[in-house]
């Protein structure tokens, strides 16, 4: 008799515990998470003034001694429930920064916004997706090291070749990944430079400029083909208490457009010194764009705006082909990681670099999986709308599972991490919920948009 899987074998085991129900619902709580966090405990409210046990939670209670916590990883590749949800929580951050909510006022919506993109430079030619030629080239010819100059071929978006450079030895492979290093930097003073030219072409001293307006952001970073981050990001000028209050005359989307354009021109950034490498200038690319985000709906629209955003939160770096999930921990790594010769050139040229003392303070090996980028995937400005800690407190508060503070109380909490992860069947019955659960959150939203439909749903 053939033998059943040990997934198989290993859920059948859990099913039989005493107490399945109870840690079925604690998978269910955490969204059917794929790599949970196993907590030790206890919390105890009491009553301040008699000592009285008013509320008393104990994982020696629950199955296994452990209660199961969601890992909130973003990556979809790692845990896609999670991921879902911090997208969930990012649209809403995005989308209460352009039209209001979770106590950001409704005002901002008339306010000067722009969806704007900042790519960066080339690193040297890379084949091109698209209808037309990839490379052409009328008089053919070659580089130093014998290879075509052009590309005749007509490349789909899915093809491997698509982001690869058409000479690897003449690709800028250590710019690459100083840029990366830098790109953090690199937004910082285009943000600075903003400041000061929204100022200058208002007459105003720069050191004058948070007296009259104060400019707001949520930005996200996105891998390209070629493994070279550019930048999306939602720009709001309000007045010079934020989002609560209005602009100043002159500050029209028009000028916010100018003085971003400018930015993005203008803004260096300089490498430490290297006897191997030398002084790298850095820039932005050439290509920069400034939408304009329009109340009247003349443009791209909030809502589609704040899903663009939240999509690329939860791509990992193996998603999109950039470099891997994890940190890698030596050279012999990068050989057996799966990805393309290019990705695989940049993150040894992150090796090689970090082991540069002018290049220390860099950290090149520790983030060589990201190809030497090091900021966040999403950043925002402290008044642009609300955060993630919030959004889930909220969350949290709404499902029941915290308790409100009682005045006259004092909880006595004690917590310790004991493992995280699934056995192969609590895996599989995890997996099952998850989709049960995405299931039937797309079931209800299609509802929801199918009665905001309906004649008169508006009034009801």
């Amino acid at each position: 008799m053939r033998q059943l899987p040990e997934a198989d074998r290993d859920a059948i085991r859990i099913a039989q515990d005493p107490q399945f129900t109870r840690w079925l619902e604690q998978i269910t709580a955490t969204g059917g998470c794929a790599h949970p966090v196993h907590l030790s405990g206890s919390t105890t409210t009491l009553d301040v003034t008699t000592g009285e046990i008013l509320r008393r939670y104990d994982t020696r209670d629950q199955p296994g001694e452990r209660l199961l916590v969601r890992c909130r990883n973003r990556r979809a590749t790692v845990c896609a429930p999670c991921s879902r949800l911090h997208a969930g929580d990012t649209f809403h951050l995005v989308r209460a920064g352009l039209i209001g909510g979770k106590n950001v006022p409704a005002t901002v919506r008339n306010r000067p916004r722009l969806f704007v993109t900042l790519t960066a430079p080339s690193f040297g030619p890379v084949h091109r997706a698209g209808e037309d030629r990839c490379r052409p080239r009328r008089d053919g010819g070659t580089c130093e090291h014998g290879r075509p100059l052009g590309c005749g071929a007509v490349h789909t978006p899915d093809a491997r070749a698509v982001g690869q450079p058409l000479c690897p030895d003449c690709y800028d492979y250590t710019g690459h990944v100083l840029w990366h290093a830098h790109a953090g930097k690199l937004w910082d003073r285009f943000v600075i430079g903003v400041r000061r030219n929204l100022a200058s072409s208002a007459g105003l001293a720069q050191s004058r400029f948070p007296d009259h307006a104060r400019l707001s952001f949520a930005r996200v970073a996105e891998y390209q083909k070629r493994a070279a981050v550019h930048v999306h990001a939602v720009v709001r000028l309000d007045g010079p208490l934020g989002p609560s209050a209005e602009p100043p005359d002159w500050g029209t989307a028009e000028r916010l457009a100018d003085a971003v354009r400018t930015s993005a021109c203008r803004v260096l950034v300089r490498t430490s010194h290297s006897p191997a490498v030398g002084d790298l200038a850095l820039r932005w690319g050439t290509q920069v764009e400034t939408r304009p985000l329009r109340a009247d709906g003349d443009g791209p629209g909030d809502d589609a705006v704040a899903a663009y955003v939240a999509k690329y939160v939860t791509k990992g770096a193996s998603e999109t082909g950039a470099g891997t999930d994890y940190p890698l921990t030596t050279w012999n790594g990068i050989g057996t990681a799966r990805v393309t010769g290019h990705v695989r050139a940049l993150m040894r040229t992150c090796w090689l670099l970090g082991g540069l003392p002018e290049y220390e303070h860099l950290r090149l090996r520790a983030w060589a999986h990201t190809l030497g980028y090091r900021g966040h995937i999403l950043t925002k400005s402290r008044a642009y709308s609300t955060t993630y800690a919030a959004l889930r407190a909220d969350r949290a508060e709404h499902q029941g599972h915290v308790q409100s503070d009682t005045p006259g109380t004092a909880t006595d909490a004690h917590w310790r991490y004991v493992g995280s992860g699934h056995t192969p069947g609590a895996a599989l019955i995890s997996a099952g919920i998850a989709e049960d659960l995405a299931t039937s959150g797309e079931i209800t939203r299609e509802e929801r948009v199918a009665w905001r439909r309906e004649p008169g749903a508006a009034s009801a």
